[in-house]
């Protein structure tokens, strides 16, 4: 029995990429969709203490931060005696203007929610580890005053 041999040589099909593309689109909307972007830029370095009971807050987008810590630049507004910024949203304030600025930060901060978020809004405050409680306890005296009770204090877990 004789064999009989094709003498072309087989090649592979082409891979078919009209559907890779699709996959890589659904891909970007899946990542474009489930990432939140950052809203403040850090204009302050901060080490959050570190805490046994750390819990998770729900919504995120009923929470307002307030950085306190060291500036990154010398540019920065700073406290009294100069390693101490204080910053709401992207600015940091002057330490004459402290209890003004909290109070129009709050007041700016619950008209921007609706009516039905703004009992649920919580102030975050995201504190070095190394500051005096003195800045911390005006901060917590104005938010007291303008009637936002929902107060947050970021901390690291602790290393077993």
């Amino acid at each position: 029995m004789a064999r009989f041999k094709n003498k072309e040589k087989k090649e592979t099909p082409e891979l078919n990429m009209g559907s890779m593309s699709d996959i890589i689109f659904m891909f970007l909307f899946f990542f474009m969709v489930i990432t939140t972007m950052r809203e403040a830029t850090l204009k302050v370095h901060f080490t959050p203490p570190s805490a046994t009971e750390v819990q998770k807050l729900e919504k995120k987008s009923l929470v307002a931060n307030i950085y306190v810590g060291a500036p990154v630049s010398k540019n920065e507004n700073t406290l009294p005696p100069g390693e101490v910024s204080v910053q709401l949203n992207d600015q940091t304030i002057k330490a004459e203007d402290l209890v003004a600025d909290v109070r129009d930060f709050i007041g700016t901060e619950k008209e921007s929610r609706d009516a039905q978020d703004r009992d649920r809004l919580t102030f975050s405050l995201k504190v070095d580890k190394d500051v005096q409680m003195r800045y911390v306890n005006t901060i917590k005296q104005e938010l007291r005053k303008n009637n936002a009770l929902k107060i947050n204090y970021a901390a690291g877990k602790k290393a077993n």
